[in-house]
C-alpha cells in the first residue's frame, strides 16, 4: 500500500512535469532601439532644432549633439520631439510608437527656470501627459545652460508631481536621456 502511494505520487509528478513544453512561445516586448532623438523648438519664423545621434548605441562613440541657433529672450515656443532608430533600412520611427503605447511613457524636460519652462501639450487615452508636443517658455532674460529630455518608460503617471513633469517620483525605465546645450539671448 505503501508503495502504491509513493508510486502514484511519482506518477503524477512525471505527468505534470512533461506536460510543459518549453517550446511555448513567449511575448516579448522588446526594448526600442533610439539611435537618434530630434527636438523642434518654432516660434514664429524661427525654428530651432536639437539633435543627439548616436549610431553606435552603446560603443565607444559619444553621441554627437547639435543645436542649430540660440533661443529669445521671453519667447514662447511650440515644441515637437522625433525619435529614431537608424540602424534598420528603412529607419524605424519610435515616435509611433511612444504615441501609440503613451500610458506606458511619459517625457520629462529639465532645465534652470533661467532657461524656461515647460508645459505638456498632448496627452494618452487616461488624460496623462506624453510629452512628444509641449510648449517652452523662455526666461526673460539672457541665460546659458542645459535642456536635458528623458524619456521613461512605464513611470508612474499618477504620482506626485509626474503630471506637472516632475521626474522625481516617476520611477520607470529611462529609455532615452538627452542633454542639449542652449543659449538665451
Amino acid at each position: 500500500m505503501k508503495n502504491s502511494k509513493i508510486l502514484a505520487i511519482a506518477l503524477i509528478t512525471l505527468v505534470s512535469f512533461s506536460s510543459c513544453n518549453n517550446d511555448d512561445p513567449i511575448a516579448v516586448n522588446e526594448e526600442e532601439v533610439i539611435t537618434t532623438v530630434t527636438t523642434t523648438l518654432t516660434a514664429g519664423s524661427q525654428t530651432i532644432t536639437m539633435t543627439s545621434r548616436d549610431l553606435d548605441g552603446d560603443g565607444p562613440n559619444a553621441p554627437v549633439v547639435t543645436v542649430s541657433g540660440d533661443l529669445l529672450v521671453n519667447t514662447t515656443y511650440t515644441g515637437a520631439v522625433r525619435f529614431l532608430n537608424e540602424t534598420v533600412t528603412p529607419v524605424d520611427d519610435i515616435t509611433l510608437e511612444i504615441k501609440e503605447e503613451g500610458d506606458e511613457h511619459q517625457l520629462f524636460f529639465q532645465a534652470p527656470a533661467t532657461i524656461g519652462a515647460f508645459t505638456y501639450a498632448d496627452a494618452d487615452v487616461n488624460g496623462k501627459p506624453i510629452g512628444l508636443a509641449f510648449t517652452l517658455k523662455t526666461g526673460t532674460a539672457a541665460a546659458t545652460g542645459n535642456i536635458v529630455v528623458v524619456l521613461r518608460h512605464e513611470p508612474a503617471k499618477s504620482a506626485a508631481g509626474v503630471a506637472a513633469g516632475d521626474i522625481t517620483n516617476a520611477g520607470g525605465a529611462t529609455d532615452a536621456q538627452i542633454t542639449y546645450p542652449v543659449k538665451v539671448k
